[in-house]
């Protein structure tokens, strides 16, 4: 891969030469046919959208990153998401080494009967000399979409952006700009972008909040109050910004990655309600009191003892 940008002229609405057109009317406005935004993987992603997935480091924003792409490549489904029909997906990792980005997607589905999407490409920083320039720059931008040419992908991911973005501090928001600029550009060009981002220290993700401005979804992981080390990949997964969306589909989940009968690692998941009542049930049987259980839970002593008489009005404990 080049890294020469002199042929890459960034947009610059700031020269001389360049003129806006006319502003359209309400009525014009209103009377264009214009195409509807399809949906990559349904609900959550739709064609020129740009979303955020972040978490603790460790917690699984690349199993999650890596099936999200896999799905939208392939036409299927990804955890309580699905994707209509195949679409161009391009992968770009900053930091994890080749062999184990192998390994993650084994963990993705059944490889052996399954073969890769042919719509699916990686860029691995691991795999260059250099490494990735960086995205924060116009010229890091150049030589990024110089690798598609003509064609962009549909989405584009971008895993993490601390590893990626090297010019922009985490909390300066007026260095985010170009960033941004270059997401509302491949916006209008008809790409969208995930961007894998961590958590800071007090659960957010971390730096400026300018960089929720545009986005479309938020995707926020995180550790269940019960999580052990030797649960894996499991997490808590929250909509946090949701735009057009409501109802259901925003409603939080838990997921996991477990084996199958046959030994086989397969992603579950079912709604927060559930998994956190399952974990009230088992506190309860222990003995554990309601106050204590809100403690463990993360929940509020209200809560834990309206768990509580449910568990006992579906006979799960005694009274």
């Amino acid at each position: 891969m080049t890294t020469d940008t002199e042929d890459y002229v960034p947009f610059d609405p700031h020269t001389p030469d360049f003129i806006l057109p006319q502003p359209l009317s309400a009525t014009e406005l209103m009377g264009l046919t214009l195409p509807p935004r399809e949906l990559l993987l349904d609900p959550i992603l739709p064609s020129r959208g740009l979303a955020m997935l972040y978490g603790p480091r460790g917690l699984g924003k690349t199993h999650v990153a890596l099936g999200i792409a896999w799905a939208a490549a392939s036409g299927e489904r990804f955890l309580k998401w699905h994707a209509e029909v195949p679409r161009r997906v391009l992968y770009v990792d900053g930091e994890m080494p080749a062999t184990d980005m192998q390994e993650r997607l084994r963990l993705i589905g059944p490889i052996p009967t399954m073969p890769p999407p042919p719509g699916l490409s990686f860029l691995l920083a691991d795999m260059l000399g250099p490494g990735m320039p960086d995205l924060g720059t116009l010229e890091g931008q150049g030589v990024l979409e110089r690798t598609w040419g003509e064609t962009p992908p549909e989405l584009l991911v971008i895993d993490n952006l601390s590893s990626l973005v090297s010019s922009a501090r985490d909390n300066d928001a007026d260095g985010w700009s170009i960033m941004q600029n270059w997401l509302l550009r491949l916006r209008r060009k008809g790409v969208c972008v995930l961007i894998v981002h961590h958590a800071g220290k007090g659960g957010q993700q971390r730096g400026t909040s300018r960089r929720e401005d545009v986005l479309d979804v938020v995707i926020a992981l995180r550790r269940p109050s019960d999580y052990e080390p030797k649960d894996g990949a499991r997490f808590e997964v929250h909509l946090e910004k949701a735009r057009g969306l409501y109802g259901p589909v925003t409603d939080p989940f838990e997921a996991r990655l477990q084996p199958d009968a046959l030994g086989t690692p397969v992603w579950n998941w079912e709604p927060l309600r559930d998994a956190e009542f399952a974990r009230a049930i088992a506190l309860f049987k222990d003995g554990i009191s309601p106050g204590d259980a809100a403690e463990e839970l993360g929940v509020s002593r209200a809560t834990a003892y309206r768990l509580k008489k449910k568990a006992i009005r579906e006979g799960h404990i005694e009274k």
